[in-house]
């Protein structure tokens, strides 16, 4: 059943991982998808081919979602060239892990410019198309450490805990509109940024994990979906935790 079918939905950092399970999930549910990447572009146009091979439709758009005028600029010509967007998954984001007396001040910046900013440049871009169609879904991707705490990740923890603060101050803002705003908060998920962990690290994550295993990129997705959905229209300003049983609140 194509749930979102017409919709037009733009991922960031949807190239690999988590973003590019849900862009993959959207098409399945007939959403045109708009697949953002900065620099894996190769990946990029493997996951448009995929989706088109289904007979959907999928776009690619290049930009630094760090970069103001990029994200501006770019999503303007996606509103000119395919329309309005209707589905937002703030996605994308980086990790420069160093413990807090050692890290640069540019570490600190890059990551909350990259997973923290970079969700204001694009959503507040992105909004009066959703006001325009009198319908929205904004989807944002925190982590398990927003909540936990991780040493090493200072400026990552920070961003991500930002972003739940942004979302509940913007659902309430837009609800009027019909447009939600909620936040998906991942735990321990097999993606790229994770596989380059060195084995006792993993090993010590899964011990803390009561189902013992760490998630699938297409487990948040499917989450990311039901949440785009017309069967999520009465939710908003809600976070919601998908990280084997490692933090529940």
């Amino acid at each position: 059943m194509e749930e979102l079918n017409g919709k037009i939905a733009l991922i960031t950092g949807a190239s690999r991982g988590i973003g590019r399970a849900i862009a993959y999930e959207l098409a399945k549910k007939g959403a045109k998808v708009i697949i953002n990447y900065k620099g894996s572009e190769e990946k990029a146009k493997s996951l448009a081919q995929e989706i088109e091979k289904m007979g959907k439709k999928a776009y690619l758009a290049r930009f630094d979602v760090a970069n103001s005028q990029e994200v501006r600029n770019e999503i303007k010509k996606i509103e000119k060239n395919i329309g309005n967007i209707q589905i937002l998954i703030n996605n994308a984001g980086i990790v420069r892990d160093s413990l807090l007396l050692k890290m640069k001040e540019e570490d600190w910046d890059k990551v909350i410019k990259t997973n923290l900013y970079s969700i204001f440049y694009v959503t507040q871009t992105v909004l009066p198309m959703m006001i325009k169609e009198r319908w929205g879904r904004i989807i944002n991707i925190s982590s398990v450490v927003a909540f936990t705490g991780n040493p090493g990740q200072t400026n990552y923890a920070a961003a991500k805990a930002g972003i739940i603060g942004f979302s509940k101050a913007l659902a309430l803002e837009v609800a009027g509109r019909n447009i939600t705003v909620n936040v998906i908060a991942p735990g321990y998920i097999e993606t790229d940024m994770t596989a380059g962990l060195p084995e006792k690290v993993k090993e010590a994550f899964l011990q803390q994990i009561p189902l013992k295993r760490a998630g699938l990129p297409e487990e948040v997705a499917y989450l990311a979906a039901f949440l785009a959905s017309e069967k999520a229209n009465y939710i908003t300003g809600c976070v919601f935790h998908i990280n084997g049983g490692l933090f529940r609140d």
